[in-house]
């Protein structure tokens, strides 16, 4: 799959969400990035077929992570044109600051001495 129909699939997933689509779709259209198989030498040792396999991953990994970033970069433009209250960085600050705050350890998580 070329790059650019790797990142039409990030923007897709993007799309569906938005829209209220189901997880599985989501999950379809992300799934379709990624290869189907991958070729790996068959003397190849445990580690080199793990390098083979991500080496044949980040490709489209990066597709998607670039068609995400595109998305967002259009939609915050868009955003931030319209004279919004809050900016799309202020709208990502706060989102950081939520799940920071949700990933912090709470004292009855933690285990006594």
């Amino acid at each position: 799959m070329r790059e650019n129909e790797v990142k039409l699939r990030a923007i897709a997933a993007i799309t569906a969400v938005r829209s209220g689509a189901g997880e599985q779709l989501v999950s379809d259209l992300l799934g379709e990035a990624m290869p189907a198989s991958f070729v790996v030498p068959a003397e190849a040792t445990a580690a080199e077929a793990g390098c083979a396999v991500l080496e044949q991953l980040s490709e489209p990994l990066s597709a998607l992570v670039d068609g995400f970033l595109l998305a967002f970069d259009a939609l915050a433009d868009a955003h931030d044109c319209g004279g919004p209250s809050e900016t799309s960085e202020e709208i990502l600050q706060q989102l950081a600051l939520v799940l920071a705050l949700e990933d912090r350890p709470r004292p009855e998580d933690q285990e006594g001495p």
